[in-house]
């Protein structure tokens, strides 16, 4: 249950880095800013719901991320 929920608040963070990377040239100090930034609230959403870090759901929370960001990029493609 904590897995689920972690991985859904990853998805989450990501949406607004994901809004705000499609606005930016690619490969820009910005865009790589956008693309990393939220690595350390993940990794205090881990350390908070207390999840050891596992080999098995590493592919998990790479899914997530992208997913978050694919969606933000999307969502502001659409608006």
């Amino acid at each position: 249950m904590k897995l689920l929920a972690a991985l859904g608040l990853v998805a989450l963070i990501n949406l607004p880095f994901g809004w705000w990377r499609e606005a930016l040239r690619k490969l820009s100090p910005l865009w790589f800013v956008a693309v990393h930034a939220p690595i350390p609230l993940i990794f205090l959403v881990r350390r908070l719901l207390d999840l050891p870090w596992r080999l098995e759901t590493l592919p998990l929370f790479v899914a997530a991320y992208f997913l978050g960001q694919w969606a933000g990029g999307r969502l502001r493609r659409q608006r």
